[in-house]
């Protein structure tokens, strides 16, 4: 057993400690063992489990939720640590500079009365801190590992944003009408996959000319999917047949709500 006394309350540099002994040679070969790459789904997955916690409102959770993503951040950090390129209060360090930086209404003299203004600042700021010049490169930073359809929302929100431009409902609803037409016209596997995905990315255009997060958007839209399903089998099991029993018609409403 290595030396360890236990606490009641724990602080981060108790956490740091525990996870450097988790790592250590007498620690945990479980821990030992992981990589960045190993446990990049566990990031992932504690990290949507969070955002659960947010959407159910569920505070409890979302204290425990919290404590294992920052679990997954004093892992990753302790592996770079080991390998000599930085550590936990490098990390914080430059998160704490970055919030600085970024917020020069706050701890400068930069004028920031509204939101917008906020944001403007936050984004010309960002841009000269990452040594970017176009937009073009604005748009490749945006992670290629987000939700694809969060990274089309938030690649059009920044296209717009640069060129100036406001779509309307109208514009944005006949951008998806006509890309919807070339999937019908579509021929071909490559084809047909290129006008879904340019379907799906005016669909996003037109959530966000709604004033919808096409996300949460969605997110309801799934919800609501397991709900009529549940309520259609609940009548298969009502009527004691089995769900593949019961006619087409009755399952259509599961995939085609009546508005």
């Amino acid at each position: 057993m290595v030396p360890f006394s236990k606490k009641d309350r724990y602080t981060v540099d108790d956490l740091l400690t525990i996870m450097a002994i988790l790592r250590s040679p007498d620690g945990c070969p479980w821990d030992r063992a992981q990589t960045h790459r190993s446990v990049r789904a566990n990031f992932i997955e504690e990290t949507y489990e969070a955002v659960e916690a947010i959407d159910t409102g569920n505070v409890p959770l979302l204290q425990e939720e919290l404590g294992d993503v920052l679990m997954q951040v004093v892992l990753h950090a302790r592996m770079e640590e080991e390998a000599g390129h930085f550590s936990f209060a490098d990390v914080v360090d430059g998160v704490a500079k970055k919030l600085v930086l970024r917020h020069p209404h706050v701890f400068g003299d930069v004028t920031a009365d509204t939101t917008e203004q906020v944001l403007q600042n936050w984004d010309a700021i960002k841009m000269a801190s990452k040594h970017q010049e176009t937009m073009t490169q604005v748009l490749r930073s945006v992670s290629p590992s987000l939700p694809a359809l969060m990274r089309s929302d938030k690649l059009q929100k920044k296209a717009a944003k640069a060129a100036g431009v406001t779509v309307e409902k109208e514009t944005a609803l006949a951008r998806a009408e006509k890309a919807l037409h070339r999937v019908k016209q579509a021929d071909g596997t490559k084809t047909q996959g290129e006008a879904v995905g340019d379907l799906l990315f005016a669909c996003a255009a037109l959530a966000r000319a709604l004033g919808q997060e096409p996300e949460e958007a969605l997110y309801q839209a799934n919800e609501r999917f397991i709900e009529r399903f549940e309520k259609t089998e609940q009548k298969a099991a009502g009527c004691r047949c089995a769900p593949d029993d019961v006619p087409a018609r009755e399952w259509e409403h599961v995939w085609q709500p009546e508005a």
